[in-house]
């Protein structure tokens, strides 16, 4: 039991190593997809084991709402509930509060909000968000934050700030309440795209003992320049022994620029997302499967890709199953994108274990062939 963060090499500000858990070792960089609702929508368990995936994140405000953290831990916690056996993350359902500005209050205390389900009266505090954690049983939990507009220096003080003052809140209900050695509580760094802020926070944060950080409050609105020279100023200031989660970020090439300066953890909805949305992520950009001239295309997605999808099914099919409206399409391709993620993350990994003239090629050469953009 417990938890420990071992590096096994580094390629610059790049590490790889191997965070423990009592479900399993995450060898990072890792990539999470996303389960929003307890399910990686459109795909199956086993399918997620046959990806490679090794960690997914479920959604803390929404299994709250539905079916409620008590139901599942009396069913024997997340993951017996949703029958994965490998690490959990959950949120801390600070970024549905953010993306709920028109339904919530904020005071000092917490959150009150109304249910998006049913328009019920809803209350989240620090406290309660442990407490919802500790029976949804993930092994790795997130402090209750507010996630703010990036660029309003006023208000991201006040995020930033409260924030701090949350954390506390979370650390000392998570230690007297919580088992430690069961569940890691990672803290959370805000403050915009703000140097100096940023350097508050991670003073703040990381003052506590915690087995992880995460960087939040980005991918929010700001630039893609903007979110990297925000982790140029964060990254160099946060423990060179401790994983750190960049939060919500999860495009291709995000992801390598990030894991240059020094990130082990992703999650992100976009495999999934763009699967519903008819698209393929490739290293050469998007495809946009529901287009022409995939109708009688006898390739696969990918030529070089081993996932599922790639080896059993041409462009053409795939473009088929998009136009008749047959949910097989979503699950194919949700295959093939988590999958890409996924690999590209166990690619960076391997590049780094590698040595750093390798992982400095891999890296150039990645983002020069995405960034053509080819999207068809």
């Amino acid at each position: 039991m417990g938890f420990s963060y071992t590096i096994e090499a580094t390629a610059g500000m790049a590490r790889a190593g191997v965070f423990h858990t009592p479900h399993g070792d995450l060898p990072t960089p890792v990539f999470a997809p996303v389960g929003t609702q307890a399910t990686v929508k459109a795909v199956l368990p086993r399918d997620l084991k046959e990806i490679g995936a090794t960690l997914v994140l479920a959604n803390t405000y929404h299994l709250h709402l539905r079916p409620g953290s008590s139901l599942i831990y009396e069913l024997g916690g997340l993951h017996h509930f949703m029958q994965w056996d490998g690490p959990i993350l959950t949120d801390s359902g600070g970024f549905q509060v953010f993306s709920l500005a028109q339904l919530r209050h904020i005071d000092d205390d917490g959150v009150q909000f109304k249910s998006h389900i049913d328009g019920s009266a809803q209350y989240l505090t620090p406290e309660r968000s442990m407490q919802i954690q500790h029976e949804l049983g993930a092994d790795i939990i997130m402090a209750f934050d507010e996630c703010a507009t990036p660029n309003d220096r006023t208000v991201a003080v006040a995020a930033m700030e409260r924030t701090h003052r949350w954390l506390e809140r979370c650390v000392d209900y998570h230690y007297t309440s919580g088992d430690p050695n069961k569940q890691a509580l990672f803290g959370i760094v805000q403050g915009g795209i703000f140097p100096d802020l940023r350097e508050q926070s991670v003073a703040a944060v990381t003052q506590h003992n915690l087995p992880g950080f995460a960087i939040g409050g980005l991918a929010v609105g700001e630039t893609k320049a903007e979110m990297l020279a925000t982790l140029d100023i964060t990254l160099p200031l946060m423990p060179n022994d401790r994983p750190r989660y960049l939060m919500g970020v999860g495009h291709p090439e995000d992801i390598v620029e990030s894991v240059k300066r020094g990130i082990d953890i992703f999650d992100c909805v976009l495999p999934t997302r763009e699967a519903r949305h008819g698209a393929a992520l490739t290293r050469y950009g998007r495809l946009n499967m529901g287009n022409l001239r995939f109708a009688s295309d006898s390739q696969p997605l990918d030529t070089t890709c081993t996932c599922y999808t790639c080896q059993h099914f041409s462009r053409a099919y795939i473009r088929h199953v998009i136009k008749a409206k047959e949910l097989i399409a979503h699950t194919l391709l949700s295959i093939h994108n988590l999958h890409f993620l996924v690999n590209l993350a166990r690619q960076l990994r391997q590049a780094i274990l590698d040595g750093e003239d390798t992982f400095n090629a891999f890296a150039t050469q990645f983002l020069e062939d995405y960034r053509q953009k080819i999207t068809i």
